[in-house]
């Protein structure tokens, strides 16, 4: 799990492509990795990786051929810069929210405007995934942890704070370009619940952890 604040902006230096899935190497000096072992998840533009090779600012994960069909990771060449983020443990401040690591799919920028010293950023997503977007509710963008200000069918706004353009990848992001997006946690399983049939009740949501009485 990861809660979506990125950590430090790292840089491929390598995607190897390997009997249909790859091999991606990323120099991240601004990660602290002292404390990283291979096995350790590290996310990358929102995608849950797994470290397989680790040095003492870089690291090196495989990356499947659904990953690379289904995120923007296939896209990668070295150079190309990418947010990086270790897993949270216990002791994590959880400054964003609940982020898996699974990408639900890919979104496209339509548009970016200047808002004072900020940037409004409107995307696009897939019809299937926008349902699960809802206004004030948080929506995670190449690993970055996000409000979203305003839904409107398919698109959704975000407000892009100034330090978040400095600090991620984000910044550099223009009308064109599509990006990682993970939804809200519990909006998937709020529809795998009502999915199962019957009424959506405070009980059915004690029941599986959603809530709880006072």
């Amino acid at each position: 799990m990861f809660t979506g604040i990125i950590e430090a902006v790292g840089r491929v230096t390598a995607l190897d492509l390997k009997g249909g899935d790859a091999r991606l190497a990323v120099r991240c000096p601004g990660l602290d990795l002292s404390g990283a072992h291979v096995g350790d998840s590290l996310a990358v533009n929102g995608v849950c990786l797994t470290a397989v090779a680790l040095a003492a600012d870089e690291f090196s994960a495989d990356v499947s051929r659904e990953t690379l069909a289904r995120t923007t990771l296939g896209g990668l060449v070295p150079g190309s810069a990418v947010n990086l983020e270790r897993a949270l443990t216990l002791g994590t401040p959880l400054g964003g929210h609940l982020v898996a690591g699974h990408v639900d799919g890919l979104g496209r920028i339509v548009s970016r405007a200047g808002d004072g010293r900020s940037v409004r950023m409107t995307v696009e997503l897939p019809a299937g995934l926008a349902r699960y977007v809802a206004s004030k509710g948080s929506v995670c963008m190449d690993g970055v942890s996000l409000t979203v200000n305003e839904v409107e069918e398919a698109r959704f706004g975000v407000n892009v704070v100034p330090h978040t353009l400095e600090a991620t990848t984000l910044g550099a992001r223009r009308p064109g370009d599509r990006v990682n997006v993970e939804v809200d946690l519990l909006a998937r399983y709020v529809e795998r619940l009502l999915s199962t049939g019957g009424e959506l009740t405070l009980q059915r949501l004690e029941e599986y952890g959603f809530a709880q009485r006072h």
